[in-house]
Order: C-alpha cells, then structure tokens, then sequence
C-alpha cells in the first residue's frame, strides 16, 4: 500500500509542474534544456526568427486597393467598323480585297452585276441628260412644269443609284462616259482592315447578305463577362488593366449591358482599349482585372498570415512579447488579391505577416493547444 501511495503521489506532482519544468535526458545522463516558450505560445530567439524569414508588421487600417476579374474577348468597334452587303440581288464578278488588306477610304472592294442596277442606270441616264438640257435652258424657257419635272426625276433616279450602294463619284461617270450597263462596285466607306470576305466569284448574293467586314482597329472592343450574381459595380469610366498573351494593356469601360446574356448567363461590360501598335485582333481571348480601392479603412492581412488551427478556426499569429508569438482566431471578410480582410482582433497588433507556417509549426511541436482549448 505505502508504494502505491508513492506513486500517486509522483504522479499528482507531475501534473502539477509546468511542462517546461520538466528536462529531459540528453542521453548521456545530463538533463537537456527545455524548449522556451510560454504557456499559450512560442518564444523564438533572434537566430530563429531570422533564419526562417519571419517578417512582423504593426496592423493598421487602412484602405485597400484590390482587382477583380472577369473573363473576355476582344471584339472589333462596332461603331467604327463597316459591314459590306449589296442592296439588291446581284452577282460578284471580280474581288478586288482579300481577308487581312488594309484598305484605304473609297477604295474598291468587290464588283457585282445586277438587273435592276442596270434599270437604274438606264434610267438615270435619261433623268441626267434631260436635266442638263432643261437646266441649261432654264426656267423661263421650259417653264415651270417640266423644269421640276425634269430636276425631281433626276434627283430620284440619283438617289436610288445612292441606295444599291454605287458611290457618288460612279453615278456622276454614268452621264460622262459610256459603261456596261448592271455593273457596279462597293468601296470601302472607311479606312480598315479586311475581318472577313466569305464569297466567291460568281456567287449569286441576296441583299444584306455580308461579303467583306472592315474594321478600323486603332480602338477594339474589350467584352468582359461577370456573374449575374455578381453586384461588382462598373460604371462607364472604370479603369482596368487587360492581360492578353503575356502583353498588358490599359482599358476603361464604356458600357455594360442592362440584360443577361442568355447564351453565357453573364453580364457583358465592354471596355475600349487602343490598339495604335495594332498588336490585338479581334477574335483573341483576354484576362481583365478591374482595380478598386474599398471606401473605408480595414484590418487585412497577406493570404500567407492566415493558418487554419486546430478546430478548422483561421488564425494568425501575434508577438505579445519581444520573440514570443500567440495565435488568435479571426473572422475573415473579404478577398482582396493575395490580402485577405480580418476582423476579431485590435489594431495595432504586431502581426506575423510572413513567416506564419513556420510558427505554426514550432507551436504545434511544443505541444500545446494554440487555442488553449
């Protein structure tokens, strides 16, 4: 009985003692030091914290400058690109451009023949003469009749060549000059590159129907797509930065649709970007990254801070002392590129901001709970 009372006694003091007061064997018969850190933490030496790269900073609020992304494309302007159609059935003779040319303003692009173009400019060929004659004439010889007669025949006739798309420099060498009758030619009404011209010679085409797409590409179009969920405002102005095959560019959003595209089920914002170098073509696929910067002062701290304890909490670590670290749970807000928003403790903690594994680690040999659960 009395050497089993010994042994619970032993045992009670044992639990009593403080686990750093209990030294351990070095193996040669001497007592070891023990590890020295404090009841609910670590205490390193200046030789440790150095070697692994611990880096501590004072945590105060502030604002915080953060991007979001979104997926995109770059599309060509549709407000300074031009789509090229005959307006009225016809039939193409001779290509004049090819898919990648840089065309200039008026110059020619495709050739078609038509029947009623060739009615059109019969025509007029007879609207013109009789209004030269009677012009030259004039009023009071013709009399009023068949002087506005003659001026709103020709003006009709002039105008309906205008709308099957033959230029105004065409029509007027209809009257100087004699040419086969039907055929017509489509010029480039801007200066800009060939996107697309699937036709071929020969082809019969309807009116509408597209042959050559130019555009002038010294500003594209940014298509960036969001959630619907997602409550990220963008209003006309914002400015981001593009990310296309390694190369960045500067963008700023012109627009943002007010419907769900409801193929993708995203919200379109389009953003205009120069393209003066002509280094982007439509069709390339993009990363923006809109820039923010949030309106009050915040606690945030590197992503690398945060270390998940125990019980699945987040927690970062704090020097309470010179070189003696504790951790302290926290709620974490929002992400904020590699930052991420924390509530839960004061400003003005001395917060381990690099280097927390490491503590975490040292922590978690020593034994203890960094909960103090």
């Amino acid at each position: 009985m009395t050497y089993i009372l010994k042994l619970l006694v032993l045992g009670a003091l044992l639990a009593w003692m403080p686990n750093n007061a209990v030294a351990e064997d070095d193996g040669h018969g001497h007592e070891a030091p023990a590890k020295d850190h404090l009841e609910e933490g670590i205490t390193l030496s200046p030789a440790q914290t150095t070697l692994a790269n611990i880096k501590i900073a004072v945590l105060e609020p502030r604002p915080m400058t953060y991007q979001v992304y979104a997926p995109g494309e770059v599309l060509a302007n549709g407000y300074t690109s031009y789509l090229v159609s005959p307006r009225v059935d016809s039939v193409v003779l001779h290509r004049h451009a090819g898919l990648g040319d840089y065309v200039q303003k008026g110059q020619a692009l495709v050739t078609l023949f038509s029947e009623n173009v060739a009615e059109a400019q019969a025509a007029f060929r007879v609207a013109d003469s009789e209004w030269q004659r009677v012009k030259k004439l004039g009023r009071k010889a013709v009399g009023d009749t068949r002087f506005v007669a003659a001026q709103a025949n020709y003006e009709a006739d002039y105008g309906r060549l205008l709308a099957f798309g033959l230029s105004q420099e065409a029509i007027r060498d209809l009257g100087k000059k004699s040419q086969t009758l039907g055929e017509y030619t489509l010029v480039a009404v801007i200066a800009g590159a060939v996107l697309s011209d699937d036709f071929r010679q020969g082809q019969r085409v309807e009116p509408g129907e597209s042959l050559m797409e130019l555009a002038d590409e010294q500003e594209l179009w940014i298509e960036a797509r969001l959630a619907p969920t997602s409550k990220l405002e963008v209003p006309a102005g914002t400015e981001a930065q593009v990310h296309i095959v390694g190369e960045v560019f500067a963008a700023s959003v012109t627009q943002e649709a007010h419907t769900i595209d409801l193929q993708t089920r995203t919200r379109v914002v389009r953003l205009l970007v120069n393209n003066e170098a002509h280094r982007l073509h439509p069709g390339m696929f993009a990363e923006v990254y809109f820039s923010y910067t949030t309106k009050e002062l915040i606690l945030a701290v590197p992503e690398s801070a945060l270390m998940r304890g125990g019980d699945g909490d987040w927690t970062i670590f704090i020097e309470e002392e010179p070189g003696h670290f504790e951790a302290h749970e926290v709620e974490l807000g929002r992400s904020l590129d590699q930052w991420r928003e924390i509530t839960g403790v004061p400003a003005g903690s001395r917060v381990v901001m690099e280097g927390a594994f490491f503590v975490a680690s040292e922590i978690a040999k020593s034994g203890f709970d960094p909960h103090n659960h």
